[in-house]
């Protein structure tokens, strides 16, 4: 039984405070044992065991206040108008937080409506404590903007192939998200990016080097953890060399057996090494290691026999999103919940039709399809990791913990830190980078301004000119239609582009047109690292692997000499350049 009640939310913190390091996270006092659980096991309705398998999304901004439309959201969705009432309703384990959900403001609102919802969890029912997650994995995906701290991504942090600058970049995350009371974080992504027309991991993944991704990937697992915030390892068997986004169909992997442990075990292995809680599934269909054309996350030779014996894996196995069609394209919404538990899943995640997924899972049990003890074998694993991040003995946050805590500047000039050793050059046959920033040169910022993860940083164009006029040189944004006619007079013009595609384009058309005005162009892939190979041959060519103000004020240290640049590319680029290039000036 939990000891904490509502009245503790204003004295209870949870999560270490901003000047720990990953080795000294408080650990919690009072982990339930075994036994214990499985006694809070024995007095739990089959509702309520069904119900701690669901983490499902839930609209508003407020546990029991949410605006209009929010509620109206909640009552098409799930027959009632709050997300306590959704928590309540259908016993849930979890809770998934999503900025389009209106679930993620500011850190205050979002610690306030977590505190709402384990209220809720808390006072009904068994009254186990939620766990609370969300895809904060920094760089391309991240639902949590300022004032949290924003940190490089996977495939920067690939790009500074530093374990330590990996692992204090998890701790900030991780010890961030418990200050705002989320206590699972659905990452680090563990997926080795071999496919450079992969549509839907790219820059989130930390490269294509299997031994490389595998050392930042459990670098990250002890990070997030030591921070008292269960890691999330994805998407197993591995999504890296797809090119179908799962989110809208069926991806397909050709690796062989031999292929798979060459290049896509050794990230997951590793993870499961360094004592990961969690790893979610990926809606991949994999032929070599199950030829029924069943996605991974329906797969039981995929789920227990790889990933439970094969790999020695006892945490929690969540689903990808059952939202997503992946999963939805061969079995129907009643059927995909079932067969996940039958694969071996633990935690549902997202399921379209709550009311209908926990119907069929009762169903399957009464039914004798599933038993009753395979839901048991589940619920008993999710509520240890409830146990062993700390929530039987302190579920809620405070908002002394969120001031203390997110985007303390500590973190912040940590994440510059990190940054620092992200930004890769790629080529500079005139040395015309760095630029002179004591001359005050005039530069043109141009190209691509993609809308920040969080909607919170950016545009990324204005973000730089900013950065290089702080810096000394005098930089102006213009839109790309504007940039030829501008060009005239600049010592260079630098180019942001973003996943420009093979043949022609408008982004290689804004590039043939600038070089032809004679001005010095340069290049910043602001994304996907693979754009020069599409582009003509510029004066300089650089990678940043994220569009958000961290990595664009790294990129224009390096562009004024104020820093040197010291990225590799942790992914080749076909026809271009070698994994591990990268210049010095």
């Amino acid at each position: 039984m939990v000891a904490v009640t509502a009245a503790g939310a204003a004295s209870a913190a949870v999560g270490p405070r901003p000047h720990q390091t990953p080795d000294d996270a408080r650990p919690p006092s009072r982990r339930p044992g075994r036994a214990r659980l499985r006694a809070l096991l024995d007095r739990m309705s089959l509702d309520e065991k069904i119900g701690q398998l669901f983490v499902s999304r839930a609209y508003g901004h407020s546990a029991t206040d949410p605006d209009p439309a929010d509620a109206e959201q909640n009552l098409a969705a799930f027959g009632v108008r709050t997300a306590a009432e959704v928590v309540s309703r259908y016993h849930l384990g979890g809770v998934i937080y999503f900025a389009w959900a209106h679930n993620t403001r500011d850190p205050r609102q979002i610690a306030a409506l977590s505190v709402g919802l384990q209220q809720t969890a808390l006072t009904a029912g068994a009254r186990i404590p939620l766990l609370l997650s969300t895809d904060q994995e920094h760089g391309a995906v991240a639902r949590i903007g300022k004032p949290a701290t924003l940190l490089p991504g996977a495939m920067a942090l690939g790009a500074a192939g530093s374990t330590a600058h990996a692992r204090r970049a998890a701790h900030i995350a991780g010890s961030e998200l418990a200050a705002m009371g989320i206590r699972q974080d659905y990452a680090p992504v563990a997926d080795v990016n071999v496919n450079p027309a992969n549509p839907v991991i790219g820059v989130r993944s930390f490269g294509s080097d299997p031994r490389a991704v595998a050392e930042l990937v459990a670098a990250q697992v002890r990070g997030y953890q030591g921070a008292g915030v269960a890691a999330t390892a994805k998407h197993f068997p591995g999504h890296g060399d797809t090119e179908t986004d799962s989110h809208v169909g069926l991806p397909v992997m050709r690796h062989t057996r031999a292929a798979w442990e060459e290049t896509d075990e050794p990230p997951f292995r590793a993870a499961v090494e360094a004592g990961v809680d969690a790893i979610m599934t990926a809606h991949i269909v994999f032929p070599a290691l199950d030829p029924s054309g069943d996605p991974a996350t329906l797969s039981r030779p995929i789920v227990t026999g790889l990933l439970r014996e094969h790999l020695g894996f006892e945490g929690v196995v969540v689903t990808d999103a059952l939202d997503m069609a992946g999963v939805r394209q061969k079995y129907g919404n009643d059927r995909v919940p079932v067969l996940a538990l039958l694969a071996g899943c633990d935690q549902l995640l997202n399921a379209p039709d709550l009311a209908l997924a926990q119907r069929s899972v009762r169903a399957a049990v009464e039914s004798g399809e599933l038993t009753e003890a395979r839901v048991e074998e589940s619920v008993l694993r999710i509520l240890e990791l409830k146990a062993r991040r700390g929530l039987f003995d302190e579920a809620y946050t405070t908002g002394r913990d969120v001031d203390a805590v997110v985007g303390a500047q500590e973190h912040l000039d940590a994440a510059d830190a990190i940054a620092a050793a992200t930004t890769t050059l790629l080529a500079n046959p005139r040395g015309l980078v760095p630029f002179d920033a004591t001359a005050g040169p005039r530069l043109l910022v141009t190209g691509t301004d993609p809308v920040s993860p969080t909607g919170t940083t950016g545009p990324p164009t204005a973000v730089l000119a900013r950065e290089l006029t702080a810096l000394g040189c005098r930089a102006t944004a213009v839109p790309p239609a504007r940039a030829v006619a501008a060009a005239a007079g600049h010592a260079a013009v630098l180019v942001c582009t973003y996943n420009v595609p093979e043949g022609t384009s408008p982004q290689r058309t804004l590039v043939t047109d600038l070089i032809a005005t004679g001005v010095p162009v340069v290049t910043l892939a602001v994304r996907n690292p693979y754009d020069p190979a599409r582009l003509p041959t510029c004066a300089a060519e650089l990678a940043t692997y994220a569009w958000t103000d961290v990595e664009m004020r790294a990129a224009a240290r390096v562009l004024t000499g104020a820093l040197r640049p010291s990225g590799r590319l942790p992914v080749p680029v076909p026809g271009r350049y070698p994994l591990g290039h990268g210049l010095t000036r």
